[in-house]
């Protein structure tokens, strides 16, 4: 039975990428920073591992938990965010930001990667975001990190072309997940406007995955507005953010 290993998996796109490769038959194990995986793992029949990305020893963990399994299907979907201005934050959940979002990921596409190189099969969905190609005003870090990490999903592509691995970055838009609870926006534009369904945006990226396509957006308006970010000067990208990103009170 092949394996699959899905991060961000207590809720929204996560949890229903988990629930793709429980009906596909595959060996399916969550992973979130929360009591709340289990809860989730019972639902849908999957292993859970609590365990926390931002750390070296939260990511050591997953890993262990494999026991000496093989990863066939790789899912790095957790992530975290954080609204209002950059110098209003707390400098500690920024730092989180970057741990998760970025070291969450490389602590486990290293080793994982590697070992799907040897065997010379293995496929792997990375979660990024349209505002990776935009300079997100208020919410500044997130979108720094989701750049980084549409930028590292290609490249990774291009490096294990190859090898029998394939990497796909998902790029949703604004989607009905607890995100924006989490990251203090319900008082923004975009935390009250509506958001595509998670289990849309998981088809999309699962079976993006599936084709072995490097890159995919989930949804006709996102695709425009990624398209609309390359073309328009960066700073009139940056006004646009401030106007969907920008507490109401601010």
């Amino acid at each position: 039975m092949s394996v699959a290993l899905v991060t961000g998996a207590s809720t929204g796109i996560g949890y229903e990428l988990a629930r793709l490769c429980v009906a596909d038959g595959h060996d399916t194990i969550i992973v979130a920073n929360e009591p709340a995986i289990h809860t989730a793992a019972a639902e849908l029949g999957a292993r859970p591992v609590e365990a926390d990305l931002a750390t070296r020893n939260g990511a050591q963990a997953v890993v262990a938990a494999l026991g000496g399994q093989d990863v066939d299907y790789l899912f790095l979907n957790a992530g975290t965010g954080l609204g209002h201005g950059f110098l209003d934050q707390d400098l500690g959940r920024v730092e989180n930001i970057v741990m998760t979002n970025i070291l969450g990921v490389l602590r486990l596409a290293h080793p994982l990667g590697r070992r799907m190189v040897a065997r010379g099969k293995g496929r792997i969905l990375i979660t990024g975001s349209i505002v990776g190609y935009m300079p997100g005003a208020y919410q500044a870090v997130y979108s720094g990190s989701k750049a980084f990490l549409n930028s590292f999903s290609i490249a990774l592509a291009e490096e294990l072309k190859d090898t029998g691995v394939t990497v796909t970055c998902l790029m949703p838009g604004a989607t009905e997940t607890r995100f924006f609870e989490r990251a203090d926006m319900l008082d923004t534009p975009v935390g009250q406007a509506r958001k595509d369904d998670p289990a849309d945006v998981a088809k999309t990226g699962y079976q993006a995955m599936m084709d072995g396509r490097a890159q995919v957006t989930h949804g006709l308006k996102n695709k425009a507005q990624a398209a609309a970010a390359e073309i328009l000067p960066a700073e009139m990208v940056a006004k646009l953010s401030t106007r969907m990103s920008k507490p109401e009170d601010e």
